[in-house]
């Protein structure tokens, strides 16, 4: 960008009616905040009733959403603005929808040649129609234990929970189903628990270093925004080879779903250095404890610059 050139116009999505509001209020206020920073012109907005009229009002250059969870990573609000013909940071509408469904995202980078968990995805209703006790007894005789469950579609670690008992595995079910239909059910894998952002400032996408993230306990939501429960080091206490092999995969998962501009992706490396594929976001948290800026602050980014670089890109494109 040169002195001449006029600051963008930006208008930063955040909050939403997902269970993940209060984290994507604040992802919104920081990215706002770095991006102002820099000169830009920016306006944090909800998405509410006003959204589309507020948006024909400003007229913005572009709009970066930072919704987490269902709305905001499931492709519905990005084909909603692609309709008022503004244009919008990342990853599209159709891609969005793949990353966003985890049994598909995996299928998807599976057949890329990533390594990711064996997995059943089982639909509520199913689950009860066809005896829920049968279903969990076979699935801990063809998966094992430890097993991880899950939403198929969510953030934050909600409705996630590590079952190592047979017992406790009907009231995952139970906590799964309070934030999705359909439960993912994995095979656990054990191992050093990575995250890697992969970013697009337009030469093409390159990883930032591996955030590696330790616990006393299960990385959940209380885990993951309120500091003092979680360690992180950045980057990851790997060797050169793993690490670059956990580059490797995230850069991988990003080209086999289709997304674009800025991603993270989330593995666990097993004691042979094998990264596995769990999950992927399209918006990736953007809070003073969330991964991504952690990692590029390690990397010796100035996290305005590196946003603004991002908005830019997107608007040469």
């Amino acid at each position: 960008m040169t002195a001449a050139t006029p600051a963008p116009r930006v208008v930063v999505l955040a909050g939403g009616l997902s269970h993940e509001r209060d984290v994507s209020l604040r992802s919104g206020r920081r990215v706002a905040e770095a991006l102002r920073s820099t000169g830009a012109e920016v306006v944090l907005h909800d998405v509410d009733a006003d959204l589309a009229a507020s948006l024909r009002e400003l007229g913005p250059d572009l709009v970066w959403p930072l919704l987490h969870g269902a709305t905001g990573e499931d492709g519905s609000v990005r084909d909603v603005l692609s309709l008022l013909g503004i244009r919008v940071l990342g990853t599209g509408a159709r891609q969005s929808r793949i990353a966003w469904d985890k049994p598909i995202a995996k299928t998807v980078v599976a057949r890329a040649g990533l390594a990711t968990p064996e997995f059943v995805a089982l639909p509520q209703t199913l689950f009860r129609e066809l005896g829920a006790h049968r279903i969990l007894d076979a699935m801990v005789a063809h998966l094992g234990l430890p097993l991880v469950v899950k939403p198929s579609s969510g953030g934050s670690a909600l409705g996630v929970t590590l079952v190592t008992a047979p017992e406790d595995l009907p009231a995952a079910m139970v906590e799964c189903f309070a934030y999705s239909d359909v439960a993912l059910v994995e095979r656990a894998v054990t191992g050093t628990e990575v995250a890697v952002s992969v970013l697009d400032t337009g030469s093409g996408p390159f990883a930032l270093p591996a955030v590696e993230i330790v616990t006393d306990g299960p990385y959940d939501y209380d885990a993951r925004y309120n500091p003092g429960r979680t360690e992180y080091f950045v980057p990851a206490r790997l060797s050169d080879e793993v690490a670059g092999r956990v580059a490797g995969a995230a850069l991988a998962a990003h080209a086999a779903l289709g997304l674009a501009r800025l991603s993270r992706t989330d593995l666990i490396v097993d004691a042979d250095g094998t990264p596995w594929f769990l999950e992927v976001n399209v918006a990736p948290g953007m809070t003073e404890t969330s991964l991504l800026p952690q990692a590029a602050e390690a990397a010796g980014y100035d996290l305005g610059a590196l946003y603004r670089a991002l908005v830019d890109a997107e608007l040469d494109a």
